[in-house]
């Protein structure tokens, strides 16, 4: 499915507190490992949120500064970004990662709101 969210993150600079924070607050369960780009969080740092129904993770580490943002799924994160580019937004990074299984981008739209893109290329 394109042009939907497909993705959730929260991004901080101590990821294991906010883990604990969110999974005290709304019972939410991780799976720890690595994001596509070291960009999205430090490796080993990012929690998959395992609970059913969620697509999103809580990571970062303190390389990173901290952010909520979601992630809109295209068919290729290179073109999107450019349009982006066009109408005036700005590409932040990307795109990154394994053309086929998972390419991530993150751009500022004209009033400088964070979005991240996922596609396959």
């Amino acid at each position: 499915m394109t042009n939907q969210v497909v993705h959730f993150e929260i991004i901080g600079t101590d990821p294991a507190r906010l883990q604990d924070y969110y999974r005290d607050l709304f019972g939410w369960s991780y799976d720890l490992g690595d994001t596509v780009s070291e960009q999205v969080s430090e490796p080993g740092q990012y929690g998959f949120v395992g609970d059913a129904g969620l697509n999103g993770g809580v990571g970062g580490g303190t390389s990173l500064q901290p952010k909520v943002l979601f992630y809109v799924g295209v068919d290729d994160v290179g073109t999107a970004l450019a349009r982006a580019d066009e109408l005036g937004g700005t590409r932040v990074f990307g795109p990154d990662g394994v053309p086929g299984k998972l390419v991530v981008g993150q751009l500022t739209d004209p009033e400088g709101n964070l979005v991240g893109l996922a596609g396959p290329r």
